[in-house]
């Protein structure tokens, strides 16, 4: 076992939860049961019902760093990939920090409460590597604030997501990819929870964050509301699956130190325009050679499962390597992301070397599902 631990950690045992390390954290993979009396428990239980209902997930192992002060906007603007002047107030933005060479140090959201007060969060695993990098580089006035314990984060995923936040008696009107913040109706002593339209599942969904000390009791308010529709406590597993199936990036797969940005899909948030952002003078010079791989899907054409760092072939060569893969609960087949090389286009048939024995796969475009986050 790991020494760091969620808010909600004794909660899981309880619960009868199997743990396992996920980026330095003891964390549940899945539950071996629903919440209604006799639902039957694990990874394509719980996706199913995030998929078809709703799914509430512990993910208290991300990242919360806080950054405040005079020129905040600005600075980060200069060192993350995408550009804070593109949203207002009150909204959430996807980005990533880099290198100097274009690696990803990390992806992250950054939530924009004012120009000088801006709420990030990364992965869980380098949640220090970001606040070393933006601390050694802050101008006077800037500080960042690593308040990896002084939040917990808890995802509510699914469509009857907001019947569930009605339950709780929040009205909510903004849009995706953005949030509020306040007190629970009834709940004052919750204090302050913020509440966001985000997710890393597809489907449509709130991540609500309140201060480490408070997660355990508004994890039990959800676990209980959730119940009524028959929804799911949903371990990391099914998180991984749903992300998959939309073709979402996980740092240490799609994106890494030795995975650019624009390599792994997601140039769409590195803003080349801006004229100062960390690693910007490597990529723009990688676009302008062009990329040697690129991001795909997979799609398996008979029983075999696409798993990370299988090789990709295409008449015996290789062409490329599985970033991502697994059964896909939804299609009931195999799916992968995989870096592949530029030549390889939607539509052809490859083949993936599974220990030895060769399974043929399909290229398609990602999302192998279709997405609901609206």
């Amino acid at each position: 076992m790991t020494e760091l631990k969620s808010p909600l950690y004794q909660w899981h045992l309880d619960a009868g939860a199997k743990l396992a390390d996920f980026g330095g954290w003891d964390m549940p993979i899945e539950y071996p049961a629903g919440t209604a009396a006799g639902a039957p428990g694990g990874v394509i239980a719980e996706h199913t019902a995030v998929r078809e209902r709703v799914g509430l997930f512990d993910v208290s192992h991300l990242g919360k760093i806080q950054v405040r002060g005079s020129g905040s906007l600005e600075y980060l603007n200069s060192m993350l990939t995408n550009d804070l002047n593109r949203i207002e107030d009150g909204s959430a933005q996807y980005n990533l920090i880099c290198n100097d060479q274009g690696g990803v140090i990390d992806d992250l959201i950054v939530y924009r409460r004012s120009a000088e007060d801006l709420f990030l969060i990364p992965n869980a695993s380098n949640c220090a590597e970001v606040v070393r990098t933006l601390a050694a580089e802050a101008p006077a006035g800037v500080t960042i604030i690593d308040a990896h314990h002084g939040y917990g984060v808890l995802a509510l995923q699914g469509p009857l997501s907001q019947q569930i936040i009605s339950l709780l008696g929040i009205t909510v009107d903004f849009d995706y990819m953005a949030f509020s913040e306040g007190v629970i109706p009834g709940h004052d002593e919750l204090g302050s929870v913020i509440i966001c339209r985000t997710g890393y599942t597809g489907e449509y969904g709130f991540e609500l964050v309140p201060t480490w000390d408070q997660t355990l009791p508004l994890w039990k308010i959800l676990v209980d509301a959730i119940a009524k529709v028959d929804g799911r406590v949903c371990g990391l597993g099914s998180r991984d699956t749903l992300r998959t199936e939309m073709g979402y990036p996980l740092h240490g797969h799609e994106l890494s130190l030795d995975i650019a940005a624009i390599e792994a899909g997601a140039a769409w948030a590195v803003v080349l325009a801006k004229p100062k952002f960390k690693g910007r003078a490597a990529l723009a010079e990688l676009k302008e050679a062009g990329v040697k791989r690129s991001l795909k899907g997979i799609k398996s054409l008979d029983r075999g499962i696409p798993r990370a760092d299988m090789s990709v072939l295409r008449n015996g060569n290789q062409v490329g390597v599985v970033t991502s893969g697994t059964f896909s609960p939804s299609l009931k087949v195999g799916i992968g992301l995989a870096l592949l090389d530029p030549t390889v286009k939607i539509g052809d048939r490859l083949q993936i070397d599974v220990r030895g024995r060769v399974s043929e796969v399909e290229v398609v475009k990602a999302p192998f599902v279709e997405s609901h986050v609206r």
